[in-house]
């Protein structure tokens, strides 16, 4: 007869993904892992297979409880798409002025570190950014056909657009949280909007 876990799984994948999104895949040790998720090396393999298993498995809970939610926060509101895209800027500006989170986008970071050795990280990496920028677009095609957007505007490369700024602010606020700077690339991206 098995022995039931005696850890919740979400919570460690929870711990895993701080721990990784603090300190990288390769910087983070297998004990760095095991102390931050409070179980021992068999339980990790017994549950995730391996190191790297557990990080695809952080990268999904990011999306779930980092990127999915902010996104809809900011895309959800009332208001025009212009006001909606400003407020995915200013919430990652806050992010890193205010609440001192200069870690930067866990998947831009799994991208840097990871993608060009490892084809399977990449696909997990792309497939994350693919579902901000789908979440981005599918706003973008309602203000289109609420008139907000010429009808001519590619909403598609708008979209990959706003992606990549929302990705270029995150790492340049790791280096630099000046506010000042980081407006004005989110002012800088809006402009595309007009």
């Amino acid at each position: 007869m098995a022995r039931p876990r005696e850890f919740d799984q979400d919570e460690a994948v929870e711990k895993a993904m701080h721990a990784f999104w603090a300190h990288g895949y390769e910087a983070t040790s297998l004990d760095d892992l095991c102390a931050a998720m409070g179980i021992g090396r068999s339980s990790l393999y017994h549950s995730f297979g391996s190191k790297r298993e557990l990080l695809f498995a952080a990268l999904d809970k990011y999306d779930e409880v980092n990127v999915k939610p902010y996104i809809q926060r900011a895309l959800d509101r009332p208001g025009d798409v212009r006001a909606a895209i400003a407020a995915l800027f200013e919430i990652a500006i806050e992010r890193i002025i205010d609440k001192g989170d200069r870690r930067g986008c866990f998947l831009g970071n799994c991208a840097a570190e990871l993608a060009s050795d490892d084809p399977d990280a990449a696909s997990r990496v792309a497939a994350g950014l693919a579902r901000i920028e789908a979440r981005i677009y599918r706003r973008l095609v309602t203000a289109q056909a609420d008139g907000e957007l010429a009808a001519d505007r590619d909403v598609r490369a708008l979209a990959r657009f706003v992606t990549s700024s929302l990705q270029g602010l995150r790492i340049f606020g790791k280096a630099q949280a000046n506010r000042a700077a980081l407006k004005d690339i989110a002012k800088t991206a809006l402009a595309c909007l007009s």
